[in-house]
């Protein structure tokens, strides 16, 4: 059943719906990743660390929310459940217990890296189909870069 008329065509609908499924998942577990880290980073740089992945965290759920609404927008389902979310992300695991600060800011640099290289396949995938989902794709990759780029200072 679908409720919303999409604009798009059949085929053009479902190459930018897989696009915004992926980039929301993605987004949700960064959200989660950075959290997770966040609560249990320690070391000698905890508080800048700390605040950093906090930072990440609102930009995740900022970008998630816009994605995940412009999806219903053209006529697809976002669909940001735990099971999806597990099953479709590009994320590594986080280890259990402390994270010493040096090993938080790799497994965020892993994680943006992962993640804003799926989403730039996004915006290639996007552009000729659906430039309005390829804009939105832009700008969180931009978002995602910048957070990149960040977490790979803090290792330099």
């Amino acid at each position: 059943m679908s409720v919303v008329k999409s604009p798009l065509s059949e085929a053009d609908l479902k190459t930018v719906g897989q696009a915004l499924q992926g980039a929301l998942v993605d987004l949700i577990d960064l959200s989660l990743v950075a959290k997770q880290v966040h609560w249990n980073v320690v070391g000698p740089r905890f508080r800048s660390v700390h605040l950093q992945l906090d930072e990440v965290v609102t930009t995740a759920r900022t970008h998630s929310d816009t994605v995940a609404e412009r999806a219903a927008a053209i006529g697809v389902n976002p669909d940001g459940r735990a099971a999806s979310v597990a099953s479709g992300s590009a994320i590594g695991t986080v280890p259990e217990g402390w994270i010493k600060d040096e090993d938080a800011v790799r497994i965020l640099v892993d994680a943006l890296g992962a993640v804003a290289a799926r989403m730039r396949g996004r915006v290639d995938e996007t552009g000729e189909p659906d430039p309005v989902s390829q804009d939105i794709l832009i700008g969180l990759t931009a978002d995602l870069e910048k957070h990149a780029w960040m977490f790979q200072a803090e290792s330099a």
